[in-house]
Formats: C-alpha cells, sequence, structure tokens
C-alpha cells in the first residue's frame, strides 16, 4: 500500500511555507490593509482555520512572511561581515552588502519596504516590527564596515548613522522604485547597475584622498 501517512506528513510540515508564500504574493499585488485572510487561505489551497493555526492574526501572518523572506539574506549579511578576513577592504564589504538590493529587487520580497511605507500610518504595530527587527539590523551591519574602515584610515572620520541613512535610503527608494513606477516608465532601471553607481559614490565620498589629515 502507498505511505499516504508518510505523503500527509510531508504535505503538513509543507504548509506553513505554501501558506507565507501566497500571503507574499497577495500583500506584494493588493496591499497590507486589502488582502483578507479568506483570499491568502484560498490562494494556499488551505481553509481559512488553517491559516490560523499557524498565524493568529493578519498581523502575525505578515510578520513571518517578512521574517521568512528577509533574516535569511539579513543573516548571511551579518555572517559575511562578522567573520571577513582581516585583508578584506571595508570599501568591498560595503559593496557586497549593497549588492543584495538588487538580489531581493529580482523576488516579491523585494515589494516589502513598498508594502511597509504604504501601511505604516494605519498600522504603526507593523512599522515599529520592521525597525526593530530589519532596519535597525542592517545599521548595524552598515554601521560595523563603516566603523571598520575608519578604524582601519581607509574612510575618513564620519558622522555613522548620517552615512548609513545616506546608503540606505538610496537604496530603499530603488527598491520602491522598481516595484512602484518601473512598470511604466519608458527608462529602464538595472538595480545591479544603480547599486554598483551608488556604492561608487558612497565609497568615493567616504574614502581619504591625498592630502587628507590623519
Amino acid at each position: 500500500m502507498p505511505n499516504t501517512a508518510g505523503r500527509w506528513k510531508r504535505r503538513k510540515e509543507a504548509r506553513p511555507k505554501e501558506i507565507l508564500a501566497a500571503a507574499l504574493d497577495l500583500f506584494t499585488a493588493k496591499g497590507f490593509a486589502a488582502s483578507r485572510v479568506d483570499d491568502v487561505a484560498a490562494r494556499a489551497g488551505v481553509t481559512k482555520g488553517t491559516v490560523y493555526l499557524y498565524f493568529p492574526t493578519k498581523e502575525d501572518l505578515f510578520k513571518a512572511v517578512v521574517r521568512d523572506a528577509l533574516f535569511p539574506v539579513i543573516h548571511a549579511t551579518e555572517q559575511r561581515v562578522a567573520t571577513a578576513p582581516e585583508d578584506v577592504s571595508a570599501a568591498t564589504l560595503l559593496r557586497s552588502v549593497v549588492q543584495v538590493f538588487p538580489q531581493l529587487s529580482a523576488t516579491p520580497a523585494g515589494a516589502v519596504i513598498k508594502i511597509i511605507i504604504a501601511e505604516a500610518g494605519n498600522f504603526p504595530d507593523i512599522a515599529r516590527f520592521y525597525l526593530d527587527e530589519v532596519i535597525r539590523r542592517e545599521r548595524r551591519v552598515l554601521g560595523a564596515i563603516i566603523e571598520r574602515g575608519i578604524a582601519r584610515g581607509e574612510f575618513r572620520p564620519v558622522d555613522v548613522p548620517s552615512t548609513i541613512l545616506c546608503l540606505f535610503g538610496p537604496a530603499a527608494l530603488a527598491l520602491l522604485w522598481q516595484h512602484t513606477f518601473a512598470p511604466f516608465d519608458d527608462v529602464s532601471l538595472d538595480m545591479a547597475t544603480v547599486c554598483a553607481t551608488l556604492s561608487d559614490l558612497v565609497i568615493g565620498g567616504l574614502c581619504r584622498l591625498d592630502g587628507d589629515p590623519s
């Protein structure tokens, strides 16, 4: 006889991932407020009760979507910076971190920032969650790289929080543009080129010039 119990177990274990994938697609297409748990359930091929079994509220579901889509990328970036050999320059590390944005833009996860900006006013708990668990982690990574460059004499002394904003702001805007205006724009946007240009501009401003004081 076929092992239906084993197949059922595998199907049950896959359900949370299937629900999260359906929710991300729906949130991306309709936004958080307009998306209904019923629609997520229908897209995932489960009942509404099954969704609530794993995710008690729609807010919990959205937070789980963000964790599933972004946390592996953030964790990998944190590890890359924390374990970088001494001979790797701060500029090289900074470029590698900024190039994460083009990777995200090619996936539905790249639309998360658009959802957050659109819904933050009406759902402040979601905005606080994103600030605490995504933005602050990204700040720490970028801050560690900039401080590494300053300590090693690669970068000029700068205000680190302001420099992080100068990096993060344009990259986030490019993601937002990709998922908002790019489909209607006759000027094509290549995220890899945008982020490489951003890296060049910021690193050019950070690096010491001949004659700069020590």
